[in-house]
C-alpha cells in the first residue's frame, strides 16, 4: 500500500465516496488541501467558512451526491456552525473536513470542536494514526446512513505525519430500505373506499425515487395529488393542485381539506405545510407512510413506517385484487377539482403602482418567469421573499428548487448554497439564485465564488431596503423599524466590479438587460438589482402572523 500522510489516508478514502470539496484554506486543512490535490478531488475555493458546507449541502441537494467542505481550525471551524447546524435540521449529508487541537493538548486558539458540535447535533469522529482510514469511513458511512452532517476532525499535530496501513472493506453501497412495516392491507382497504382521495408527496418521496408509483396510484384511485415544496412538480399531472402549504392557492388549499383520505408520502407535515392546522378536514382519515419510526404529525390516524417507493409498489398490487380494490375510479372528484381550479383565483398578479414607486414583487417573479430559461434550477435564501419562487416560477424538477435556511431558520446562505449548485447541475442548465438584500449583504463575499464556480448563472435580488420579514411582523405591530432598515446598496456596481454583468432593475421593461443577456447565450453571471417595495406582504407571513397571534392568545387565556 502507497505510504500516506494522515491527511493523505482521510482525502483518499474521502476520494472513494465523492469528487468535491468546498472550503476556505488554512493551517488546520492545508495538508488534507494538498493531498486532495494530489488525488484529483475538484477544491472550489469559497471565500468564508459558512460557505464550505453550505456549498456542499447545495451541491447535495441538487445532484444527490456527497460533498465535503473543509475549514481550518478554531475561528475557521467556528465560522462555519450556522450552515453545519442547517445541514443537521435539514437532514442532509455532508463532510465537514477540519483542522483540530494537537493531541498534546489545546492551544490558545483552540476551543471544544466536538462539544459544540454535539450541541449542534452533529457527531465528530476524530482520525488517529492507527485508524484515519477506516475512522474517515465510519464519518462518511455515519452520515449517509442518518441523513445528517458530520465533523471529520484531523489533529493539528498528526496532519503531515505518515499513516498506518490499513486494510478496508469497500465502500458500502447506499442502503435501500425497501421494508415496509405491515399495514398496507389496511391502508388499501381505505383507499379503494375513499370518495375523494388526496396523495401529499414530501421529500422523502422525491428520495425514494417513488414519483412514478405515486403518479399511478393516485391514476388507478383517480386521486387529487399535492407535493411540498421540497416535492414541487414530483406527482404534476391530471388531478395535480400544486403546492401545499403557505406558498398554495386558496382554491387547491379548500380541495385539500375536502379530501375524506389523504395518503401523505414522505412528507413531515410541518406546521407550514399543514398550514397551521388547517389544510385538512377535521374529519379526513390520514395516512402516512414514512422512513421515520413513528407518525411525525398527530394528525397522523395510520402509520406505515417504511420505503416509500416499496410502500406504493405494495398498495398498486393490492388494490388489483378484487377483494381488496374498489371499482374503476369515479372521474367526479378529478372533474370538480378541474374546474374549481380554472375558475378559481390564482396567486395575486401584483400591481403595476405601489405607493412608494417601486417593484410589485408579485408581478416581478411572473415577469421574470417569463424571461428565465426553462432549464433552470433554483435556489432560495431565507427570508419574506422566500415563496415568490415556489409561487410564480415553474419549477421543472424538485431538485431544482434547493431551499436553503427554512430548516433553522437563517438567512444569508443563498450565494454559498449557490456555488454548490453550480458545480452540481449539469451543461445547458442555467442556476437561478434568489436572495433579499439582508441575506445578500450577509454572504456577499462568496459572490466572487458563484461568478467563478457558474457556467450560467442569473443572481435576483429583491431589494426593499429592509429585512422585510421584521418590517411586515414588528413594524406593523409599532415597533421601531429604525434596525430593520438598511441602506440603499447598488448591488448591480458591486457585481460588475467582481467580473458579472449586471442591471438595476426599477420597472419590468428593465429586464430587458437580462433578455438580450439570456439571448446572447446565458453565459457568465447576470445579477438584477430588483428594486421592490415592502408595501406587500407575502400571505405564506399573513397566515404565519396569524396563527402566531392565536397562539399566543391561547396561552394568555
Amino acid at each position: 500500500m502507497t505510504t500516506l500522510t494522515v491527511s493523505g489516508r482521510v482525502a483518499q478514502v474521502l476520494g472513494s465516496y465523492l469528487t468535491d470539496l468546498f472550503g476556505v484554506m488554512g493551517n488546520g486543512n492545508v495538508h488534507f488541501l494538498d493531498a486532495a490535490e494530489q488525488l484529483g478531488l475538484r477544491f472550489t475555493a469559497v471565500r468564508h467558512e459558512g460557505a464550505a458546507i453550505a456549498a456542499a449541502d447545495a451541491y447535495y441537494r441538487t445532484s444527490g451526491r456527497l460533498a465535503a467542505g473543509t475549514t481550518t481550525y478554531g475561528p475557521g471551524y467556528t465560522n462555519a456552525l450556522t450552515a453545519l447546524a442547517e445541514s443537521v435540521q435539514a437532514q442532509i449529508p455532508v463532510v465537514l473536513v477540519t483542522g483540530d487541537a494537537p493531541t498534546t493538548g489545546a492551544r490558545p486558539q483552540d476551543v471544544d470542536q466536538a462539544a459544540i458540535a454535539a450541541g449542534l447535533g452533529a457527531a465528530t469522529f476524530t482520525v488517529t494514526r492507527e485508524a484515519a482510514g477506516s475512522i474517515t469511513q465510519q464519518a462518511v458511512e455515519y452520515a449517509l446512513t442518518k441523513r445528517t452532517a458530520v465533523v471529520l476532525a484531523i489533529p493539528y499535530d498528526l496532519a503531515a505525519l505518515e499513516a498506518a496501513d490499513e486494510e478496508l472493506p469497500a465502500p458500502l453501497a447506499p442502503a435501500v430500505r425497501d421494508d415496509v412495516d405491515g399495514g398496507l392491507e389496511q391502508v388499501a382497504r381505505l383507499l379503494a373506499g375513499a370518495k375523494r382521495p388526496l396523495i401529499l408527496a414530501g421529500r422523502g418521496a422525491h428520495l425514494a425515487g417513488a414519483g412514478p408509483e405515486l403518479r399511478q396510484l393516485a391514476d388507478r384511485l383517480g386521486a387529487l395529488t399535492a407535493g411540498t415544496a421540497l416535492a414541487l412538480n414530483l406527482l404534476e399531472g391530471d388531478g395535480y393542485l400544486g403546492v401545499a402549504g403557505g406558498f398554495g392557492t386558496d382554491t387547491a388549499a379548500g380541495l385539500m381539506g375536502e379530501a375524506d383520505v389523504v395518503l401523505v408520502a414522505g412528507a413531515s407535515l410541518s406546521p407550514f405545510t399543514m398550514r397551521f392546522g388547517h389544510l385538512l378536514g377535521p374529519d379526513s382519515t390520514v395516512i402516512q407512510i414514512d422512513a421515520a419510526l413513528q407518525p411525525t404529525h398527530p394528525r397522523v390516524d395510520t402509520f406505515v413506517s417504511g420505503d416509500v417507493k416499496s410502500g406504493a409498489e405494495r398498495l398498486l398490487t393490492l388494490l388489483e385484487d378484487p377483494a381488496a380494490s374498489a371499482a374503476s375510479p369515479s372521474e367526479a372528484w378529478r372533474a370538480e377539482a378541474r374546474k374549481r381550479l380554472a375558475e378559481g383565483p390564482a396567486h395575486h398578479p401584483g400591481a403595476a403602482e405601489t405607493p412608494d414607486g417601486r417593484l410589485d414583487p408579485r408581478s416581478l417573479a411572473k415577469a421574470l418567469d417569463a424571461v428565465l430559461p426553462e432549464r433552470r434550477t433554483v435556489v432560495q435564501d431565507g427570508g419574506h421573499f422566500v415563496g415568490w419562487a415556489p409561487m410564480y416560477w415553474r419549477i421543472p424538477r424538485p431538485q431544482d428548487l434547493v431551499m436553503v435556511g427554512t430548516a433553522y431558520q437563517t438567512i444569508g446562505l443563498g450565494l454559498a448554497s449557490a456555488v454548490g449548485a453550480a458545480r452540481a447541475v449539469e451543461e445547458g442548465r442555467t442556476l437561478v439564485l434568489a436572495s433579499g438584500d439582508g441575506g445578500f449583504l450577509m454572504g456577499l463575499s462568496d459572490l466572487e465564488s458563484v461568478i467563478g464556480a457558474a457556467r450560467s448563472a442569473v443572481v435576483v435580488i429583491y431589494n426593499d431596503a429592509a429585512y422585510g420579514a421584521e418590517i411586515h411582523q414588528y413594524g406593523s405591530q409599532g415597533l421601531t423599524e429604525k434596525p430593520m432598515l438598511i441602506p440603499e446598496v447598488d448591488f448591480s456596481g458591486v457585481a460588475r466590479a467582481l467580473g458579472a454583468e449586471s442591471a438595476i432593475i426599477r420597472s419590468l421593461e428593465d429586464l430587458s438587460a437580462l433578455s438580450d443577456w439570456i439571448d446572447a447565450g446565458a453565459r457568465g453571471t447576470f445579477v438584477a438589482d430588483c428594486r421592490i417595495t415592502a408595501s406587500v406582504r407575502a400571505p405564506w407571513l399573513s397566515e404565519w402572523m396569524a396563527a402566531s397571534r392565536a397562539a399566543k392568545a391561547a396561552v394568555a387565556n
